[in-house]
């Protein structure tokens, strides 16, 4: 993609969201809006259609966990064909129950309030392009921490059914969920690059994904992988 990607900024700190957009604009990315809560974020995704927002989770009123969750089912069931922006989560812990959360409702991955200006302009560029903001290997940690003990994985709600997936594709996914790189799997499985990208590819449209970060989720609520298992 060529254009600038178009951002909505969602913090209720005017400092911080000031600072967001100072450090976006600079780097030539769009900041379209801003919000100082759920509602208003809502409001505004649905305005100005953007491709990424930075949400914060933690705000008074309608938090960023359910304007998440409202963002993307509007996305997931609007008449007009549009596609959902990607929605990367801004926190102020590493391991945070809401962040999970978040990921499990379809964030792309999370940034920590205080990264530098390089690394969340990069974010949302790598995000907009459709790659996840989030080290597996993070997600993983987040896991194992916050999900519930594995019952029957039928009835997780965010269960996906991992008989679609043919054995090298399980093979790959659990791999990828371990926190392996496209590099690393490549080299592991002995195969191209571009045949790694295939398979996790082919993985997330099977799995009604949206990037790697809720594949790692799956990939333990499933029990494909148990919690403390990882090599």
């Amino acid at each position: 993609m060529s254009e600038a990607p178009r951002v909505v900024i969602v913090d209720d700190q005017a400092l911080v969201r000031t600072g967001f957009r100072m450090i976006l604009t600079a780097d030539g990315i769009d900041v379209v809006a801003e919000a100082s809560d759920g509602d208003e974020a809502v409001a505004a995704v649905r305005r100005t259609r953007p491709d990424v927002v930075l949400m914060d989770i933690r705000m008074p009123g309608t938090d960023g966990l359910e304007a998440t969750r409202r963002i993307l089912a509007d996305s997931g069931s609007g008449s007009d064909g549009g596609s959902a922006p990607r929605i990367l989560v801004l926190t102020t812990y590493d391991l945070d129950r809401y962040v999970y959360a978040a990921l499990r409702a379809g964030a792309s991955g999370f940034l920590l309030k205080d990264v530098t200006p390089e690394h969340l302009a990069a974010a949302v560029r790598l995000v907009r392009e459709g790659d996840a903001m989030l080290a597996p290997a993070i997600t993983r940690r987040l896991v194992e921490r916050f999900a519930a003990p594995a019952g029957d994985p039928a009835t997780a709600p965010g269960y996906r059914d991992l008989a679609v997936l043919t054995p090298r594709e399980l093979e790959v996914l659990e791999a990828l969920a371990r926190g392996r790189s496209n590099a690393e799997l490549a080299a592991r499985f002995q195969l191209s690059e571009a045949t790694v990208k295939t398979h996790v590819a082919r993985i997330l449209s099977k799995l009604r994904l949206r990037d790697r970060a809720q594949a790692v989720i799956v990939a333990y609520e499933t029990g494909l992988i148990a919690p403390g298992s990882a090599r």
